[in-house]
């Protein structure tokens, strides 16, 4: 199973900008799909954005487009999510999940994913 590792979060301002990262663990990813998620305390895990490999397609939360980019870097292997514009309730721990398995994305559940990285808190004062 591969490994997916979280980078980038941390502790910023209302207006202000992150950009996490994720990357696999030993292997150039080859999923079918790497998707974002946060869990805020107290709430369930939700989905955030999705990145299909094979036509770069995306698909967001209703909470963060138009803020949010998720993008491929294939020179350094990562699946980064570019996040402008925070508010406070983008508080979160952000996981990042890949599957080799189909899926509509507009449909994305947290199911659909197999791998799972451990997370990166971002925290948004106001």
């Amino acid at each position: 199973q591969v490994q997916l590792v979280e980078s980038g979060g941390g502790l910023v301002q209302a207006g202000d900008s992150l950009r996490l990262s994720c990357a696999p663990s030993g292997r150039t990813f080859s999923s079918y799909a790497i998707a974002w998620f946060r869990q805020a305390p107290g709430k369930e895990r939700e989905f955030v954005a999705v990145f299909r490999g094979r036509d770069a397609e995306t698909y967001y939360a209703d909470s963060v487009k138009g803020r949010f980019t998720i993008s491929r870097d294939y020179t350094k292997n990562t699946v980064n999510l570019q996040m402008n514009s925070l508010k406070p309730e983008d508080t979160a721990v952000y996981f990042c999940a890949d599957t080799k398995h189909s899926f509509p994305l507009s449909g994305t559940r947290k199911s659909d994913f197999e791998n799972w990285g451990q997370g990166t808190q971002v925290t948004v004062s106001p």
